[in-house]
């Protein structure tokens, strides 16, 4: 793999302040979504976002960082992948990770790739055919990074994702166009082999691509990092910046 699978490091976080703005929408008529629409002023005219989020799903901070894109006039589409059964933040006691990904918290809600990918090509289908998207790129957190990279095939031209996870090599190696990541320096699940790996398969992927280091924060700080540490706050501004300049320069 190229990261590792998730783990309890991915369901650990603090929840952000702040008003969001977008709105609740169903994609396909069956998937939850929260979409965030830049002021006509602002807005890139064919140009819009998916954000396919880590395993807490669409909540307050994802909204929330759906709603800065838009911010930076980026129509923004903030899609559950997980059919309603994503996990809370902190959660307490026991939890077999593993089952839940493969079987859901019911036992007959699997989050697979099986079970994703179609989701993620109906939001795909629904801001290319909705909302007029031509220029798509992507965004991944966490468990969302595996799903970027595995849909330039079905139109993303341009990728960000931090702090990923689960993404096999074989799937890194076939991006079709712009890739960038956001590091943690604390990260078991993509720790320093791993972000090398990264590098070398995307050097021969003759793809643009970055990969930044942000030193004292851990997996999860561009999400659910304390906005009241310091090193934190910064990392996790300066990640979102990085996404941001980086869609500016190769998707506009």
């Amino acid at each position: 793999m190229a990261s590792n699978p998730p783990a309890k490091c991915c369901t650990i976080g603090v929840k952000h302040e702040g008003e969001t703005t977008g709105q609740s929408i169903k994609v396909a008529n069956k998937h939850d979504a929260y979409l965030a629409t830049p002021t006509a002023d602002k807005a890139h005219k064919g140009a819009g976002i998916l954000l396919i989020p880590d395993v807490i799903g669409i909540w307050k901070n994802s909204k929330l960082i759906a709603d800065q894109f838009a911010a930076n006039g980026y129509l923004t589409l903030l899609i559950d992948v997980f059919n309603g059964d994503a996990l809370p933040l902190n959660r307490s006691g026991p939890f077999d990770f593993n089952a839940w990904l493969t079987k859901g918290s019911d036992g007959n809600n699997p989050h697979t790739k099986e079970a994703v990918d179609p989701i993620v090509e109906d939001a795909i289908k629904a801001l290319k055919e909705e909302y007029g998207v031509e220029n798509l790129g992507a965004v991944g957190y966490c468990f969302g990074a595996k799903y970027v990279v595995r849909h330039y095939k079905d139109g993303i031209k341009v990728g960000y994702a931090a702090h990923p996870s689960f993404v096999e090599e074989d799937e890194l190696a076939a991006i079709q166009g712009p890739f960038s990541i956001a590091a943690a320096e604390t990260d078991s699940i993509f720790p320093a082999e791993k972000r090398h790996r990264s590098e070398e398969i995307l050097q021969k992927t003759g793809q643009p691509y970055q990969i930044n280091l942000y030193s004292g924060v851990e997996h999860g700080f561009a999400v659910r990092g304390d906005p009241n540490k310091k090193a934190t706050r910064y990392a996790k501004e300066q990640a979102f910046l990085q996404a941001v300049t980086w869609f500016d320069n190769y998707l506009l």
